[in-house]
């Protein structure tokens, strides 16, 4: 779509492209909302794409992902093999509802930003316990938990001018033992309701996040595997205002899809022998 309330772009921008941040301006990456919808109160658009910023940083701290990395460069990555958790990047990139062309533009941290409650790259990063790097137009920066971030439907905790730079998901996580479960009304719809659950190897513990069925992520933490009664009490006690509504699903159907999952999850990782490494995984 023609954006023709934008006067300028600055290709160019400052390595920190906040500092001149006024009313009206927007951030461009992959530009693939951006260019989707009418867009009246923007004036000025500043490529964030020209600076240059590494896509994936593997080390033994974990993987830092640049905000502009593109899905399809994450999809791509092969993590290496002790990261059990690995195979949760390829599945929740297939869990986007786009075309080839989106596929091709988008980016980790414009879904992100968009905080929708079907944001897959949300999921992706809340279920494994990911950090993000917050920039300021003051020059200042701040660190966030991944589960903070999203306050509700395509609301966030972004303050004007400021940016997502960076998302690091450490090692730890990333060896952990996973199961998700997805469900969509159809194959390559928005998600209804998306779950990942993880278990630290040689422990009972289990860290379940609950997305895309609610308004912004629900983690449920439990230090030993909790009973079927237990983990169902924990569904039923998130508030009803939480549980979000629109054409892919009501609130209570939602509900009811998350703790039927949920169980699937619990049971996959109870099953798990602890000295298999090997993911543990399931496509809707």
């Amino acid at each position: 779509m023609d954006l023709n309330t934008v006067t300028e772009v600055i290709r160019r921008p400052s390595a920190r492209p906040g500092t001149h941040w006024r009313e009206g301006d927007a951030w461009l990456a992959g530009g693939t909302w951006l260019y989707s919808t009418e867009q009246p109160g923007l004036r000025r658009l500043i490529d964030l794409t020209a600076l240059g910023w590494d896509p994936l940083v593997p080390s033994a701290a974990g993987l830092g992902i640049g905000a502009t990395c593109a899905i399809r460069d994450l999809y791509a990555f092969s993590p290496p093999q002790d990261w059990n958790a690995g195979a949760l990047v390829a599945q929740s990139c297939e869990a986007f509802l786009s075309s080839f062309k989106v596929w091709n533009s988008a980016t980790v941290g414009g879904n992100i930003c968009m905080s929708l409650p079907a944001g897959p790259m949300i999921t992706l990063t809340v279920a494994l316990e990911a950090e993000y790097e917050l920039w300021a137009p003051d020059g200042s920066s701040r660190t966030v938990g991944a589960l903070d971030f999203v306050t509700g439907d395509n609301r966030n905790i972004l303050a004007a001018g400021e940016i997502l730079r960076r998302i690091d998901i450490p090692a730890r996580a990333l060896r952990k033992l996973t199961a998700h479960r997805r469900f969509a009304l159809t194959r390559l719809g928005r998600s209804t309701v998306f779950l990942i659950g993880t278990r630290t190897p040689g422990t009972s513990d289990l860290l379940l996040t609950v997305t895309a069925g609610t308004t912004r992520p629900v983690r449920l933490a439990f230090d030993a595997m909790p009973d079927a009664g237990t983990l169902q009490e924990s569904i039923d006690a998130i508030p009803a205002h939480v549980w979000f509504a629109d054409p892919n699903g009501t609130p209570d159907h939602r509900r009811h899809l998350t703790k039927y999952f949920a169980e699937e999850i619990r049971r996959e990782l109870t099953d798990r022998e602890l000295t298999d490494g090997g993911p543990a995984w399931h496509t809707s």
